[in-house]
């Protein structure tokens, strides 16, 4: 399946697609015009139901534990298109297993949670960098990202 048509504009090909309903976009001009209207990703019949009271993240590390979900919503910008990681990057941080593995570390998901759920999340994030385990995770990240880019 190639490139398709963006469906804001209908001119240019989408090189993009929403983060939430997965519509084609061509630019962030576009993106923010898709975004004055809310939307939502749609849901497959092909898609594992999510466990009920249990988020995403617990549903992925096998931790069982209650954490809360993020109550902070924030658009989703970047400055650069290469501030974006690629498809590709995404599938191998996904797949990693140390990445994985990483996550099931107790203290590692309260900084994650920490992080998104806070209204100022960069100084959240400033400060879980003064943490070894969250540093180490993201050096992590990292390194599966790039090792993919350079594929």
């Amino acid at each position: 399946m190639g490139p398709r048509k963006c469906e804001v504009c209908n001119e240019a090909l989408s090189k993009y697609k929403c983060p939430s309903c997965l519509v084609p976009y061509c630019s962030l001009v576009c993106f923010k015009k898709h975004k004055e209207i809310p939307c939502a990703k749609p849901v497959s019949s092909d898609e594992k139901p999510r466990i009920s009271g249990l988020p995403l993240m617990s549903q992925v590390t096998g931790d069982l534990s209650p954490v809360p979900e993020s109550l902070v919503e924030r658009p989703l910008t970047a400055e650069q298109p290469g501030d974006v990681l690629q498809k590709l990057q995404l599938e191998a941080i996904a797949s990693s297993s140390e990445i994985r593995d990483a996550l099931k570390d107790g203290n590692l998901q309260k900084l994650i949670y920490n992080i998104d759920g806070s209204p100022d999340a960069e100084n959240e994030l400033d400060k879980a960098m003064g943490v070894e385990v969250f540093r180490t995770f993201t050096e992590k990240i990292l390194s599966a990202a790039s090792a993919s880019s350079q594929l």
